[in-house]
Order: C-alpha cells, then sequence, then structure tokens
C-alpha cells in the first residue's frame, strides 16, 4: 500500500500563522525575549555556591544518615592536613621540629578550627612516681639536642596511634592534622579555607627552606572542587563559544546566521542557568558544566532552521517566506527533539548525585529555552538584518547525493556490517568494569591532586573508615571484656592487607597501664579490673590540654567509642568489600552491642557510586520507554516506531563497546551518558523520518528515493550539528574534574556514533523493511512536512 497523499493540514496553517506573526512584530518579539533573558538572568543574583561534600548526597542517603550520626555522638571530622616532607628526609630534625611546631600553632589560628593533631603537640605519658605526667612531645624545638631528637624518635615510631598516621614508618615526614566545625547552614568557606591552607603552606616553606608541605583532606578537597568548577566556566565557555563560532561561521558562511545563533545558545544558558538560580538550584560542580553542554545543544536547533532557510532561499524564495517556511518543515521535528532531549537530561533527577540531578535540570531547562528562542528570536533577529545568500556550493550536496548512491548500492553488506558491529560492540559492555577511584576525580595537573599524590607516596592511607562499637550500656566501655573484645578487633583489622593504620582507645589504655606501672614494657597491655580501666581514663583525660580530650572517641555516656581504620586509595568496589568484611567479623566475632554500620565520607562516595549506576540503568530506560512512545505517537506507525528504536539505541551500544575496549572501567558520571546522550540521538532520527515521510507521503516515491531525499536535504544539517556537538563535548575533555573529563568524551564518542547509525544504518533498515512487500498507511498528520505551499 503507498502511502497517502494529504493536503495542506489545519496545523500547518496555525504553524504559518505564527511564523508570519512572528516575522510582521518582529521588533516586539526581540524585546520580549531580551526581557525575558534578564529577567532569567537577574536570578544569579540569588546564586549560593555549594562546594561541600554533603550537598552532592540525598538527604536520605544511609551512609550519610549514618556518618552525620556518628558526628552526633563524637562531633564533626571535617580536616585540612599539612604533611610537611624535608629535603633530608628525615624529619627529626630541629628545623624539622621548628617547622612542625610552628606550623602546629598557626593552625589552631585557622578560622572554624576545633583541634590540631601534630607530632610535637602529641600528648606524651609518663609515670613520675606515682602520678602520670602528660606533656607535648615537643615543647621548645630550640632547645632540642641530639639526644633529645633521638628520644622523640624513638617514642613516635613505637607509639602506634602515630606512626601510619602521623608519621610514616621511614620518619620522612609527618602530618598536622586540623579538625575544622564549619559553622551548621553557611555554605561557601570550603574554597576560603583552602586557600587560606595553601598560603599557610607556602608561608611555612618559605620560614622554613627546604622543607615541602602538601595539603589535603576533605575541607581541600571541597575547596578544590569549587575551584576547578570555576576554572571550568572561566575557561571552558570562552573556548566553547570560539569553537562554535568558527565551527558555524565555516558550514553557514554567513555572519547574520552565526550571530543569531550563537545569541540564541548564549540567551539560552543565561536562561537555564538564571531559572536555576530563581528556583534555588546552587552553583556546584555539576552547574559549572551546565552552560558548555547548553551552549552546545542549543546551536542544533537553529542550524537546522538556518539550513533549510538557506536552502529555499537558493530555490527562489524572498527573505520572507524562505523563514516562514523554514519554521513550518522544521517545527515538528525541532520540537520534538527539544523534548526528547530535555527527557533525558530531566531522567538524571533519578541518579543518586545531586551535583548531577542539578546538571540535569539546568541543562533540561536551557534547552526548552534554546527551542524557544530558536522559534522567536532567530527568525526575528535574521529578518531583521541582510543575509547574504552565496552561490551554492555544489561540493556538500553532492558529497550526500553520491554518498546515497553508495550506500543504495551496497545496502545489504551496509546493513550486515552494521548489524555485526552492534552485535560486537554489545558483546564487549560485559568487560566494563562499574569503579570509581576518587584519588584520581582530578587531573594530575591540579595542584590539590599533586599534593595528593605527594602525601600517597610518603604516608599511605588517604581513606577513612570510622565504627562506633557499643560496650551495651552507660559506662561500660570499663568493662575489660569490652577493651579485650576492641583489641582483638584491632588485631584482625591490622592483618588485613587493606588497611594502613588503625586508631583505637584500646591502644590508649594499654599505653596507660604500663605507665601507672613504673613505665614497664612487660605491663604494656589492658587492665584487668574494671576500676583500674575507669581511673586510668580519668586521670588521662583531666591531664588533658584543651581541643586534645577523647570527646573525639568516647561519647558522653561512656557507652561506645569510635574506631577509626585507615586505608590506602582504593577502588570504590574494593572500599564497599573491605566494608562487608568488617561488617562481617563484627556480626560473627562480637556482640550484638558491637555490630556497627560503617560511616565516613569514602563510603558514601563508594556506596553513591554503585546505587548511581543502578539508578541510571533506571533512568535510561524510563527516558527510552518514554521517548520511543512519543515517536510512536509523532510516527502514527507501529512500524517506524520499532524501526526507530534501533539508531537510538545503536549508538550507545557502540560507544560502550569502544568504552569497554580503550578503557575498560566506567565510574559513575559515565553510567549517565546513555540517559543524557539519548535526547541527543533521537535528533537524527526525527529529522530523517520526517524528510522521509515527506517523500514517501508527498512525493509518492519509494522507499529508496525517499531515503536519497532525506539524506540530500537533511544531510548536511545533521553533519553540520553533530560535528557541533562532538566538538562542543570534546571541550569538556579538557576540565581538570575527572568526572566531567570522562562524561563529555563518552557523549562526543556517542554522537559519533549516532553519526554511523544515522547514515548507515537506519537508512539501509528503511529500505530493507519498506522496500519490499506492502507498506502499511500512516495516519494523516503523523510527522509529515505538506507540500511546499503558503497559502
Amino acid at each position: 500500500m503507498k502511502y497517502e497523499h494529504h493536503s495542506y493540514a489545519r496545523s500547518d496553517r496555525i504553524v504559518v500563522a505564527y511564523a508570519r506573526m512572528v516575522l510582521r512584530f518582529r521588533w516586539l518579539v526581540v524585546a520580549a525575549v531580551l526581557l525575558a533573558v534578564a529577567a532569567a538572568g537577574y536570578g544569579s543574583t540569588y546564586m549560593v555556591t555549594r562546594s561541600d561534600y554533603r550537598y552532592e548526597f540525598r538527604p536520605d542517603n544511609p551512609q550519610l544518615m549514618a556518618f552525620e550520626a556518628m558526628e552526633e555522638v563524637y562531633g564533626r571530622n571535617d580536616s585540612i592536613l599539612f604533611f610537611i616532607a624535608p629535603e633530608s628526609e628525615n624529619v627529626f630534625h630541629r628545623d624539622s621540629m621548628a617547622a612542625v611546631y610552628w606550623l602546629t600553632e598557626q593552625a589552631w589560628q585557622i578560622p572554624f578550627s576545633t583541634r590540631v593533631d601534630s607530632l610535637t603537640n602529641y600528648q606524651h605519658t609518663e609515670a613520675v612516681g606515682d602520678d602520670l605526667e602528660v606533656m607535648d612531645l615537643v615543647e621548645d624545638p630550640a632547645a632540642l639536642d641530639d639526644a633529645a631528637l633521638e628520644r622523640i624518635r624513638a617514642i613516635s615510631l613505637a607509639e602506634p596511634l602515630i606512626v601510619g598516621r602521623l608519621l610514616p614508618e621511614d620518619g620522612s615526614g609527618t602530618t598536622v592534622a586540623v579538625t575544622v566545625h564549619l559553622p551548621e547552614g553557611e555554605t561557601g568557606h570550603e574554597l576560603e579555607l583552602y586557600h587560606l591552607a595553601r598560603g599557610l603552606a607556602a608561608e611555612t616553606e618559605e620560614r622554613f627552606p627546604g622543607h615541602r608541605v602538601a595539603i589535603s583532606g576533605l575541607i581541600p578537597f571541597s575547596g578544590a572542587f569549587e575551584e576547578a568548577g570555576l576554572h571550568d566556566l572561566s575557561t571552558l565557555v570562552p573556548l566553547m563559544y570560539g569553537v562554535l563560532i568558527v565551527t558555524l561561521f565555516l558550514f553557514l558562511r554567513s555572519t547574520a546566521g552565526t550571530v543569531g545563533t550563537m545569541l540564541v545558545a548564549a540567551f539560552s544558558a543565561v536562561t537555564g542557568m538564571g531559572a536555576g538560580f530563581w528556583l534555588g538550584i546552587p552553583f556546584t560542580q555539576g552547574a559549572a558544566i551546565a552552560p558548555t553542554i547548553i551552549l552546545t545543544i542549543a546551536i542544533a536547533d537553529g542550524v537546522h532552521i538556518l539550513v533549510t532557510f538557506t536552502k529555499e532561499r537558493r530555490a527562489g524564495r524572498d527573505h520572507h517566506d524562505a523563514m516562514v517556511e523554514a519554521i513550518r518543515i522544521n517545527w515538528q521535528p525541532v520540537f520534538l527533539t527539544s523534548l526528547t532531549t530535555a527527557i533525558g537530561f530531566l531522567s538524571l533527577n533519578l541518579s543518586e548525585s545531586t551535583w548531577f540531578r542539578d546538571l540535569g535540570n539546568l541543562t533540561a531547562m536551557g534547552v526548552g529555552a534554546a527551542w524557544l528562542y530558536s522559534i522567536t528570536f532567530l527568525p526575528a533577529f535574521i529578518s531583521l538584518l541582510p543575509y547574504r545568500i552565496h552561490a551554492e556550493r555544489h561540493v556538500a550536496g553532492l558529497s550526500m547525493e553520491r554518498f546515497a548512491e553508495w550506500m543504495i548500492a551496497r545496502r545489504r553488506p551496509v546493513l550486515v556490517g552494521m548489524s555485526a558491529l552492534l552485535v560486537v560492540m554489545g558483546l564487549m559492555i560485559p568487560r566494563i568494569e562499574l569503579n570509581d577511584t576518587f584519588t584520581t576525580m582530578f587531573d594530575e595537573d591540579v595542584e590539590f591532586r599533586r599534593h595528593l599524590d605527594f602525601m600517597s607516596e610518603h604516608l599511605p592511607g588517604l581513606y577513612m573508615f570510622q565504627y562506633s562499637l557499643g560496650a551495651g550500656g552507660a559506662d561500660e566501655i570499663n568493662d575489660p571484656a569490652y577493651w579485650a573484645k576492641l583489641d582483638e578487633f584491632a588485631a584482625w583489622l591490622r592483618a588485613q592487607p587493606e588497611a594502613t593504620h588503625v586508631q583505637i582507645l584500646s591502644d590508649t589504655l594499654k599505653r596507660l597501664n604500663r605507665n601507672m606501672h613504673g613505665d614497664d614494657p612487660a605491663a604494656y597491655r589492658l587492665p584487668a579490673e574494671r576500676d583500674q580501666a575507669a581511673q586510668y581514663l580519668l586521670l588521662y583525660e583531666m591531664s588533658l590540654p584543651y581541643g586534645l580530650d577523647l570527646n573525639n572517641q568516647i561519647n558522653v555516656k561512656r557507652s561506645s567509642t569510635r574506631v577509626t581504620v585507615t586505608v590506602d586509595a582504593l577502588s570504590s568496589r574494593e572500599l564497599r568489600g573491605f566494608d562487608d568484611r568488617i561488617q562481617a567479623w563484627l556480626r560473627a566475632n562480637a556482640p550484638e552491642s558491637m555490630h556497627a554500620a560503617g560511616a565516613s565520607v569514602t563510603l558514601m562516595f563508594a556506596h553513591m557510586s554503585a546505587r548511581n549506576v543502578t539508578a541510571m540503568i533506571s533512568g535510561t530506560m524510563a527516558a527510552f520507554a518514554l521517548i520511543s512512545l512519543m515517536l510512536a505517537i509523532s510516527l502514527r506507525s507501529l512500524k517506524l516506531g520499532v524501526i526507530s528504536l534501533i539508531p537510538n539505541i545503536g549508538p550507545t551500544v557502540i560507544a560502550f563497546g569502544v568504552w569497554a575496549l580503550l578503557i575498560g572501567e566506567a565510574g559513575f558520571s559515565v553510567s549517565m551518558v546513555s540517559a543524557c546522550s539519548l535526547g541527543i540521538i533521537v535528533d537524527a532520527t526525527v529529522h530523517f523520518l520526517s524528510k522521509y515521510l515527506r517523500a514517501r507521503r508527498e512525493r509518492d516515491v519509494g522507499a529508496e528515493d525517499a531515503v536519497r531525499y532525506a539524506i540530500s536535504t537533511v544531510g548536511a544539517a545533521l553533519w553540520i550539528t553533530f560535528l557541533v556537538l562532538i566538538m562542543g563535548f570534546s571541550v569538556l575533555t579538557l576540565s581538570p574534574i575527572e568526572t566531567n573529563s570522562l562524561f563529555g568524551l563518552m557523549i562526543a564518542i556517542t554522537i559519533g556514533a549516532a553519526l554511523l547509525t544515522s547514515f548507515l544504518l537506519l537508512p539501509t533498515l528503511l529500505i530493507q523493511i519498506e522496500g519490499e512487500g506492502e507498506q502499511e498507511a500512516l495516519a494523516p498528520g503523523a510527522l509529515r512536512d505538506p507540500l511546499q505551499e503558503t497559502t
């Protein structure tokens, strides 16, 4: 059955009337758009920066809830870590001790600091007669002689609370750990504190030549993320503008067209970001790359309209009628592609990451603004300017026509080859290991990353697990059985290959027992009596100076203690596995009161990574189902609806297959690519099918000629938009944040794969299926472009 010829539809008359109204009141339209952009942009005055890691997680995240419950009991543990490494690789030197002492004193002046732990202020205990003396390990660096330095070395390297935590075993450096308690409800302090810490590190290096000071910790981590995000905003966006301007001008060969399209892109970015700030979305890592993505995607609508406008001008239409026709022909496909792209990004709301949810919402609003400005501002703006139409260069047109002939003549081997490619790439996907390594979140050129690597080389152990082990009731931590089980737990932890240090209060109690027995090494054991344990701890706590008490290890009711396990840089999968083993040991070997879930920022990110992959699979499926339903309704043909699914799925399959071969690992940022790129990929399918159906329906031609018509009319525009998209997302690979860089690279690969499926797979499928046998009749008005009528 042939496709029926349809007359000029009522919907098209409405679109034509709309287009003529826009052109008639073009000055008013331009003014209205400028006011709308200004109103949206005013939302930037409400912008709030959130660089703290807590914002990354949903409020009901179980690991976040466990972490905050831990903080309620033992206090907040956000930190700034300074690692001092002398060139001599021997920190037990007078100058090095002076540097540590000076930095320790200065660290107390850091805003919001509540505790400073270092080698010099470590609370060393000794027995003096029947009394317990508690003192700083280094009280006056200037007075240290060789014997005193050797004594400090011996004490430090023998103390389990120091070695592996504040000091590497070889004594090549030492850590000054600053605990910071940021005010509740206040934001934006992280970057300020990071800059302050860097200044303090630089001053230390200047005051004490021959020493290098590296910085890490949760506060610098958050500050580095905010700094990198601002770097993306200040460098990638201008670079993106340059790339887009050059690319568009080369393809459009029109100053007015290039300026108009870029204004639409800029207005869309301003509107998307401004609307987000109006709605209370803060500026985060995700928000930082949203303008770059919006700028890239916003180009597509304008390109399709201007390519059609240019073609109609060359066909003999005047300026006004050519623009009306361009709007009429592209109205439905541009709307559908904008809607599907927005749906793809909105599916990020199923992500576990707040940063990516914000990215999805901001981009979706920007995409919606791009569609609106493309059908309002762009036509009005172009109508106000002279738009020179150059003599048609037949190279592009002939190339598309020759490609169509080549593809049709070899359609069977092309179809078989593309099908085989999809199968092979699909088989590669299971080889991808879903994983994240958080120490590599920054590029090696980023100062914070270099400091992390330097510290890891000298003092392994960048991640922490924390467990609150209950004793069964108030004051029950004094029970010798509880201390014995703690000590057994510590011994098991230290035997695990992942653990680099274990901070546990039983070590302190054993040291106190030795002190109270005349510092006899044989007495380095746990007290046998409950009263002894209670008295030793009370005596020790009463002797500790302000800010160095045990409140960060013992709860107020003295019914539980905190155990902190430090591990080396592991993948998210390995981190989750180690935590599972720890909890399994507690369930098997400890009383129920000591069963505890791990709580730390490390575990929060490790579990979020796993859940995010699962959530984004669901999000992608939901987005795919909704987009497929929309296409089926628009096409009003089950057959073509099913055909459209294949080129929409294919690019993602190919991209992940390539990723499996080249890289092999995918983190939570890569897992969101399919949801984000799905709507972009549909752009080619919709535009190709719209032209294909127009030929079948209005020109009464077969499948092969319809494919020729579609490629010759929309092929160039698709190439332009896809190349612009590839170049645009490739700019993101320059981001110093690995999640952004990999995200941009993966989407660029996916769009490149979409070029293959759009020009090789979809046309050959249409010819293979529609070129043989009876064809079903499509319902009137199904994604069609009517005859070239204007009245």
